[in-house]
């Protein structure tokens, strides 16, 4: 491993702000086949309920993350990791700030969306209490998969379906 290839360890998390926004969509498109556009992460900043937070080593942004609190849920929409930070616990640390929100918030369960073929992701999530709940079929359309609806309960309640 050269100089080059060592990271910093000081990664600091914070609100998300418009000067964020260009990097924010920079990583959102180097990660996600199926983007949201620049316009989406701006209403995901006006609107109520929705949270989304960046984790910055120096001024970059490395990882961010937005989810909704809406009545007694909480909708995971994304976590994204650049490819060199990950198995660092940059997500685990946003998980633990969702799951923070989300009891604070009385919330009864945490939600998400995942491709099948995302094996990683479906291991980190099931390694932090989800289990998936049912498959939605062609959910995503770049390209078409089904994704995996995957819950985590929040209140102790186990489903009797």
């Amino acid at each position: 491993m050269s100089d080059n290839d060592v990271l910093p360890t000081e990664v600091t998390y914070r609100p998300m702000t418009e000067s964020d926004l260009d990097q924010v969509v920079g990583l959102e498109g180097e990660i996600f086949t199926d983007a949201w556009p620049r316009s989406a992460f701006q209403d995901v900043m006006r609107e109520s309920g929705w949270s989304i937070w960046v984790a910055c080593s120096l001024t970059t942004v490395i990882a961010y993350a937005c989810w909704l609190i809406v009545a007694d849920e909480c909708h995971l929409a994304n976590i994204a990791v650049a490819e060199q930070w990950r198995r660092k616990s940059v997500a685990k640390r946003f998980l633990e700030r969702i799951l923070s929100e989300a009891q604070a918030a009385s919330c009864r369960y945490i939600l998400l969306e995942v491709r099948t073929s995302n094996d990683p992701a479906v291991a980190f999530y099931r390694k932090h209490g989800f289990d998936v709940w049912y498959e939605r079929p062609n959910y995503y359309q770049r390209p078409p998969e089904d994704a995996l609806v995957m819950v985590r309960r929040l209140d102790g309640a186990v489903d009797s379906e």
